[in-house]
């Protein structure tokens, strides 16, 4: 029986694995449909090789920084329990692979690719595993102090403060730093637009996402016996809301649409767990107001050219939702209990805070040592051509 329930954890986690993979086709397809023809290749290229680099950086760095522990010893230690341990990392894995998957949306059309790789790799391998090992290994004694200081734990159950806002944050400060597309903002206050290549494609990303998602959230128990039906009905309610609140405030325009649902799952992570479904409704609902408002403002009013709008969807709705988990994760309004408000507030504030110092470490010393943006022909000519020389539209190269 023993063996039994270790094959079966083993085959639960890495079914979820597998989901949360094929979420990095979503990311790929959401920001090729996002961006301009001229950089689609480039969209495609740069999340598959991030994940191959988060890989090889978390394997031999960070999952030790995190979790102390390494794969080092000989093969014979790494396969007990069905080796368990390894379906675990490579469960891990694809979530540290989402920060630069996230970054990657918000830096797009004009960073250079060797700096991004290099950007990936300090990330992976020491940023965020050092947050990570905080809030869900306890290191440093964290969680015991927040317990003892704040009356609970700081819970973040699948991720909404530890992947997503953390990687929002650092893509802000990565977009600043890079500076807006050229010719995307002008003097005198105007703006040049610069609409989605392929609305199609973009559907098909957050449809990945969206899919992917339900083995992000509900895996994110680990064991078979821990599984919680609660979560993914939770997951589905705070989809539906997204979904809703952006097309109601985004006035049908499909790229709110579409984003709708993953700001909605982006903010349910954390407390999908303890939340009444009502209460994960209106946590989605609020992300996918959120996200609208916010991007709008964060390229109309504040000039910040975050391309796929990553830190409103990420690191703001990621925020919210850590924060989401102390208010519908009480009992007073359905919840489960467990969770305290101020330990939420901290404990969003804290990753918001390691993303913001670690994202200007990597960044500003990239950028002062190597640079980390084209130059003004190659952002013209465009990344594809640039780094890849060849055209998402052959026909380009090939009709004279």
């Amino acid at each position: 029986m023993d063996a039994f329930k270790s094959g079966g954890d083993v085959l639960f986690i890495l079914l979820g694995a597998i989901m949360v993979l094929a979420m990095h086709a979503g990311f790929a397809f959401l920001e090729l449909g996002t961006v301009r023809k001229k950089n689609q290749v480039n969209a495609l290229v740069k999340i598959l090789t991030d994940f191959s680099v988060s890989t090889i950086a978390y394997f031999f760095i960070g999952y030790g920084i995190a979790y102390g522990v390494d794969f080092f010893s000989g093969a014979a230690s790494l396969t007990e329990k069905n080796g368990y341990d390894l379906v675990k990392f490579f469960f891990l894995l694809t979530f540290a692979a989402a920060i630069p998957a996230i970054v990657s949306g918000g830096i797009a059309e004009r960073a250079r690719f060797n700096p991004q790789l290099a950007a990936t790799f300090a990330l992976v391998g020491f940023i965020y595993p050092f947050f990570e090992g905080l809030v869900w290994n306890n290191n440093l004694g964290f969680q015991d102090w927040m317990e003892a200081s704040l009356g609970a734990k700081f819970h973040d159950f699948a991720g909404s403060v530890v992947v997503h806002a953390v990687g929002g944050w650092i893509a802000l400060v990565a977009v600043l730093l890079l500076g807006a597309r050229r010719g995307r903002y002008r003097e005198g206050g105007l703006m040049s637009a610069h609409p989605p290549s392929s609305i199609p494609f973009l559907a098909l990303g957050a449809w990945i996402l969206t899919v992917g998602w339900f083995g992000f959230n509900v895996m994110s128990a680990q064991t078979l016996q821990a599984v919680s039906g609660l979560v993914a009905v939770n997951s589905l309610m705070a989809m539906a809301g997204g979904i809703l609140a952006a097309l109601a405030a985004g006035r049908n325009d499909p790229g709110f649409i579409h984003n709708g649902p993953l700001a909605g799952l982006v903010a349910v992570c954390a407390g999908s767990d303890i939340m009444h479904p009502l209460g994960a409704l209106v946590t989605g609902g609020v992300a996918g107001a959120m996200f609208v408002v916010l991007f709008t403002l964060t390229q109309n009013k504040w000039r910040i050219d975050d391309v796929l709008g990553v830190w409103p969807l990420h690191g703001l709705c990621g925020a919210w939702g850590g924060v989401a988990a102390g208010i519908f994760g009480a009992q007073a309004l359905g919840g489960l209990g467990g969770v305290s408000f101020a330990a939420q507030l901290v404990g969003t504030l804290a990753g918001i805070s390691v993303a913001l110092i670690g994202g200007l470490v990597v960044y500003g010393a990239l950028k002062a040592a190597v640079g980390i943006r084209l130059d003004p022909e190659q952002e013209f000519e465009g990344a594809d051509l640039a780094i890849h020389k060849i055209s998402a539209t052959a026909e380009r190269e090939t009709n004279w």
